[in-house]
């Protein structure tokens, strides 16, 4: 089952990124398939992590069309996913201002691994290096941290655990919630 909400989660993502970059060009520089893979990398997960990086980099390979060379995105993403575990294992980044550096140096490696890769092979970049990468970093980050945030506010497990412990606080306190009159 758990196999089947990635798989999901990766169909949703690539065609997403694709809708957004044909609705607003500036809305391209959003990764969210970074998003995904850093999730995963920080739930400590290598296996998944590594796959998932290296399907959602392929997917956006294959999304994005000819300029692209089909493998550098799939490449880039794996090696960002093995990076951010490799510090997550070493480092608790549970809190969201903790994500925030993680996400932009995400960005950064996946980024300068994938021009590396299109220079390293003779393509040349569409845009100039520094300013999409500072547009990637800036836009990344900031979309990133917002659904991070909210996903473990409302969606983990641990915000799960802390609306059951809300019902029974609210209900050893002796009520349901609503305030009753005192007698006198």
């Amino acid at each position: 089952m758990r196999q089947l909400t990635i798989a999901v989660l990766l169909v949703l993502t690539v065609a997403l990124q694709s809708a957004l970059r044909a609705i607003w060009q500036p809305l391209g520089y959003v990764d969210l398939a970074l998003m995904l893979v850093v999730y995963f990398a920080l739930q400590r997960e290598p296996l998944q992590a590594l796959v998932v990086g290296a399907v959602a980099g392929l997917a956006i390979d294959f999304v994005s069309g000819p300029p692209a060379l089909l493998g550098a995105g799939g490449f880039s993403k794996t090696l960002t996913a093995y990076a951010i575990y490799f510090v997550a294992q070493r480092v608790m980044l549970d809190t969201t201002i903790l994500r925030i550096p993680v996400l932009a140096g995400a960005t950064l490696i996946d980024n300068l691994v994938y021009v590396g890769l299109h220079r390293l092979l003779g393509q040349t970049p569409t845009t100039p290096l520094v300013q999409a990468l500072s547009y990637k970093v800036i836009a990344t980050t900031i979309a990133g941290t917002i659904l991070l945030y909210v996903y473990d506010s409302y969606f983990s497990a641990k915000a799960r655990q802390r609306r059951q412990f809300t019902v029974r606080r609210r209900v050893a306190r002796g009520g349901t919630g609503f305030r009753r009159k005192r007698r006198i």
